[in-house]
């Protein structure tokens, strides 16, 4: 567990620093996913196990109906609850992605975060982002003190969700061994496995043949990447959440010689925003995405286009770096 090692400094200021709060107030990123619900629910939930005199809070007014397994947030509170606690962020790359602004009115700040360390915005930091997921980060800080802190199988639950969903199922670029090890130790407090995979992955009726719809309709560029458009009407059509029209995206993954693949949601909003889902195996996609408004790991990143012409142009942008990729490696698949 070499990274643990690494970092132990940074680790041991953020215990100390939580040891000596009264109150901890939790955040995460708007648009919530597997990852950051489940790193702030797991470490709300040893914290609690371990601290029971302190107070600690998850203040979010963002929710994710293909989470609302893993349970409620706490309920809002006054500001000036919020002043005098130490706030802990969890997997956000930036300031600007934090959904609950609040976070601003704590004393001190923790960034505790997996994506490229763009901006350093906590007065401690502890950034990784070799690791698969911040999920995997929090069960890394229970491994480093766990005589202190203690997991209960809720909390195991909680981050190990979050691990899958990141990981997309250990299979991820990140997944290390010491990936694996964790897992096994969240397993060890009672994970639920056969429970867990159901909340995450049986799919409604409709979501199937939406998923066969869009098999007859998806594209690919010249040279190989595979694309999706997901407009509101079709959303409506099948019936679909926001959130289950983004997992298209994933429906992908497998195309032999498409080393990108995207998915274009529209948000209907009223600036017209539409939401892109980016992946990609071999070649990085993230700098691509940090020019439509995005960014995040190297291999799975968001962006957000307006228009046609913001489609083609991303698209042609990213059937161009796969050119060039396929004419100067030969190990592509």
């Amino acid at each position: 567990m070499g990274a643990q090692t690494d970092n132990r400094a940074v680790m041991e200021t953020i215990l100390q620093k939580i040891r000596e709060a009264p109150r901890i107030m939790l955040f995460r990123h708007y648009r919530p996913d597997g990852d950051c619900v489940g790193a702030t629910k797991g470490l709300q939930e040893i914290l609690r196990c371990t601290y029971p005199d302190k107070e600690v809070l998850l203040i979010d007014g963002e929710r994710s109906d293909y989470l609302a397994f893993l349970g409620p947030d706490d309920a809002p509170v006054p500001d000036e609850v919020y002043a005098d606690a130490l706030g802990i962020v969890l997997d956000t790359g930036n300031a600007a992605r934090i959904s609950n602004p609040k976070y601003a009115l704590c004393r001190e700040i923790i960034k505790i975060d997996h994506h490229i360390n763009v901006e350093p915005y906590g007065d401690y930091n502890w950034v990784e982002e070799e690791r698969s997921a911040a999920c995997e980060m929090v069960a890394a800080f229970y491994a480093m003190f766990r005589e202190e802190l203690k997991l209960n199988r809720r909390a195991a639950t909680c981050l190990y969700a979050g691990m899958v969903t990141d990981s997309g199922r250990f299979r991820y670029e990140g997944v290390s061994g010491d990936t694996l090890r964790l897992a096994a130790l969240l397993l060890d407090a009672g994970v639920d496995r056969e429970r867990l995979y159901a909340h995450l992955y049986l799919r409604e009726f409709e979501t199937l043949k939406f998923q066969a719809y869009l098999y007859e309709h998806m594209g690919r560029t010249p040279h190989g990447v595979a694309h999706l458009y997901v407009g509101c009407d079709m959303q409506a059509a099948f019936g679909l959440t926001f959130e289950a029209a983004s997992a298209c995206v994933s429906y992908m993954d497998s195309i032999r010689g498409c080393l990108c693949w995207m998915a274009f949601i529209e948000t209907g909003e009223a600036d017209g925003a539409i939401r892109v889902r980016l992946r990609s195996r071999f070649l990085p996609v993230n700098r691509l995405a940090e020019r439509y408004r995005g960014g995040g790991h190297a291999f799975a990143s968001g962006a957000t286009v307006y228009g046609e012409d913001e489609v083609r142009a991303l698209l042609a942008e990213a059937d161009e770096m796969v050119r060039m990729y396929k004419e100067t490696h030969e190990d592509w698949m």
